[in-house]
């Protein structure tokens, strides 16, 4: 490949071995008029990330205007979508909105508060290798685009997914590997610490995933390294900016006035807490409107709700910090107030409610045939899902006005956390053959509605019949560094996560982790404390588990009565034909005269649903009579004749297969004409004598009248 791009500047690259391949980061061959670009090579994977970087502040903005996103395209696996009549790629997919979160994670933390010049990353990935997933890739891209850019970025960032198979981690497995493995662990974090941590497991245990943390950290410094020598090999001219930074005069006026207020003065159970700290608030705002005028304080509003947050948070942690005195007067481990109820909507084929503290959860389960599975068809993956999980959270359900739209990044998100959690004790769908989704309407929020959702989610199921391995319950961890001294927290509420440095969501069963969610607001933490915060997350999760069991320990034995129900017969793959008929003439014609669907796949699984048992059952005799195979020595009754000759008749035993009965064969008497015996169109019984090497049948009454008069 050329060493020069068509401008005449070389082209810069760097390599490193990393996770057992050579890991590639080139600058200067594409994206010229970027703030920066960088194409990273990992095997046959090839992404491309690229930075925009504003010059200047965006004017009037409260928040740091960051977007990451992640781009699938097609080429990059070989293939073109399935769909028929779209072929280009649009809205992202889930998968896509996934990893784009799962990068903008670790990185977003890294950027100084009060930044406001626009940012924008692109991860776009041209070439999938099969072997391995990109997404971590793609991580390593753009982490090494945003510190070329000479932005205020305090990285560079890498990540590792880490596998878990016979006791022995690695990363980037084959996907195989990953299917099979007891964990997918996703880890990134600087050259000292762990900024953010995503996993789904089959029941792994505490030290497990610790271990698996540890490993993951050492795993991805040649990464970091690398970022490192491309940067020193161009040298980067920093940004000039200015933060946006509050006005510390404003800061010390609503301190100053805030004495005495807060504290104890505050300390009560939610949601009385909330509505102290919004009328002592709202008399903030009314004090200094007097006191300054009302123009001149519009002026100043925006300085002065900052400030006021800023002293709420930094009130919520010194009481933490200095008294060990949760807001809501909690102890650091306490759980809030469980309730719980199941079975609390008529027609639904499984629901729960789930509440803890002010964070409610509302869940729904509809069963389905596997007909009515999802297909995926995207960059990475095709085939089909039967569990879906997902999850709504309206504006009432924080207190504020807000438009109704299409499912968010955070409701995404959230959805796909909890199922994740519960993946893991889903029974096979060769024992439940359902398609199965689950949808938690989130009825309050104020701290963790995922581990919320993954709670109800989790009772509805039990509620529904569906025979899950283990209940499993989850909670939000929090974390406030006094120093090197962490204060760990069980369940955090809104005003914890706030004021916090970590948000640690776990799920499991009694036996182990079946997903976890870890995510820092500091420039990371190292693994022994995030060990603690795992530990600690046990004891909690058991309690609420606890309380859910006391609910509905096990699993229904029945379903719903409005649930269909869903029967699996094998037949031979090569009957599929005759079931289905020309042009699907035979299914459709067992699907209207029965009421049933039937759902047939390429191994010769017929599943056959419908809320009517008796449908079933007919539906089930048709199929079988259609592919079932003559037996010697059965007995046929009720076979219609289908024509009769000089030397017998032709009976039919079941569709497609007629034999003859021998003019011997109809009777102990002597026959002379087998149309003194039968006619066309009788029903007769008949045995089946003998199939000859030519697959003929030879059939007898005779030998049918005898047998039944044995009997």
């Amino acid at each position: 490949m050329s060493t020069v791009n068509p401008f005449g500047k070389d082209i810069v690259s760097v390599k490193t071995r990393f996770c057992g391949r050579e890991l590639t980061l080139e600058v200067g061959r594409v994206g010229f008029r970027s703030s920066a670009s960088v194409v990273a090579r990992y095997g046959d994977a090839v992404v491309l990330g690229t930075a925009m970087v504003s010059p200047h502040a965006a004017q009037g903005m409260d928040y740091f205007p960051l977007s990451i996103d992640y781009e699938e395209r097609m080429y990059a696996a070989g293939k073109i979508s399935g769909s028929r009549f779209i072929k280009r790629e649009g809205r992202p997919s889930d998968e896509a909105i996934l990893i784009g979160r799962l990068i903008d994670r670790p990185l977003r933390p890294l950027w100084p508060k009060g930044y406001r010049n626009e940012v924008q990353g692109i991860a776009t990935v041209l070439s999938l290798d099969p072997d391995f997933r990109p997404d971590m890739i793609a991580m390593i891209a753009l982490s090494a685009a945003f510190m070329l850019t000479g932005a205020p970025f305090e990285g560079p960032v890498a990540g590792v997914r880490v596998s878990l198979n016979d006791g022995k981690y690695a990363g980037f497995t084959s996907l195989k590997d990953l299917n099979d493995s007891k964990l997918d662990l996703v880890v990134a974090g600087t050259e000292d610490a762990i900024m953010m941590a995503e996993a789904g497991a089959q029941e792994a245990s505490e030290a497990e995933v610790v271990e698996a943390l540890k490993f993951a950290h050492e795993a991805m410094k040649p990464a970091i390294a690398l970022q490192k020598e491309l940067i020193k090999k161009l040298g980067v001219t920093p940004q000039v900016y200015e933060l946006d930074k509050p006005d510390e005069n404003v800061q010390k006026t609503v301190d100053q006035w805030l004495e005495g207020k807060l504290g104890k003065n505050l300390h009560a159970p939610y949601p009385e807490r909330n509505q102290l700290v919004l009328e002592l608030r709202e008399v903030m705002r009314t004090h200094f409107e007097q006191e300054a005028g009302e123009e001149a304080f519009d002026k100043e509003r925006v300085h002065y709700e900052e400030a006021f947050t800023a002293a709420i948070h930094k009130d919520v942690r010194k009481g933490i910090v200095e008294h060990a005195i949760r807001p809501d007067g909690r102890k650091l481990d306490e759980i809030r107030q469980l309730s719980s109820e199941v079975g609390i909507l008529p027609r639904a084929h499984g629901s729960s409610l789930f509440t803890r503290g002010m964070t409610q959860a509302l869940n729904i389960i509809t069963l389905a045939p596997l007909s009515y599975a999802q297909m995926v068809d995207t960059m990475e993956q095709q085939g089909e899902r039967r569990f879906l999980h997902h999850y709504n959270a309206p504006g009432y359900t924080v207190g504020e006005v807000r438009r109704l739209s299409g499912p968010g990044r955070r409701e995404i998100g959230h959805g796909y956390l909890a199922e994740r959690a519960l993946s893991a004790v889903l029974p096979p769908e060769d024992t439940f053959p359902y398609t199965i989704r689950s949808v938690t309407e989130i009825m309050s929020q104020n701290g963790s509605t995922s581990m919320a959702a993954t709670c109800s989610s989790c009772l509805a199921l039990m509620d529904a019949g569906v025979p899950i391995s283990r209940p499993v319950s989850g909670i939000a961890m929090g974390l406030m560094m006094d120093g090197k001294k962490p204060i760990i927290l069980s369940d955090i509420a809104d005003a914890e996560d706030f004021a916090g440095d970590m948000d640690f969501k776990v799920a499991g069963t009694e036996k182990g982790i079946t997903a976890l969610q870890m995510d820092m607001k500091v420039h990371g933490l190292p693994v022994d404390v995030l060990a603690e915060a795992l530990e600690q997350s046990k004891a909690g999760r058991a309690e609420i588990l606890h309380h859910m069991l006391m609910t509905l320990d096990v699993p229904r034995k029945a379903l719903s009565p409005y649930a269909p129900r869903v029967e699996a017969i094998k037949i031979n793959p090569d009957k599929i034909r005759e079931v289905i008929g020309k042009g699907g003439e035979t299914i459709n014609k067992i699907i209207a005269e029965t009421g049933a669907e039937i759902d047939i796949k390429d191994d010769g699984t017929v599943m056959i649903a419908s809320p009517d048992t008796k449908s079933i059952e007919a539906a089930i005799d048709w199929v079988q009579k259609l592919t079932a195979e003559p037996e010697v020595g059965k007995i046929y009754r009720d076979a219609p004749v289908v024509s009769v000759m000089d030397f017998g008749a032709f009976v039919q035993i079941m569709p497609g297969k007629d034999g003859l009965v021998h003019v011997s064969e109809m009777s102990e008497e002597r026959v002379n004409k087998p149309s003194d015996v039968v006619k066309e169109g009788d029903k007769v019984t008949v045995k089946l004598m003998a199939v000859d090497d030519r697959g003929r049948l030879q059939l007898s009454m005779r030998a049918a009248a005898r047998e039944m008069d044995k009997k």
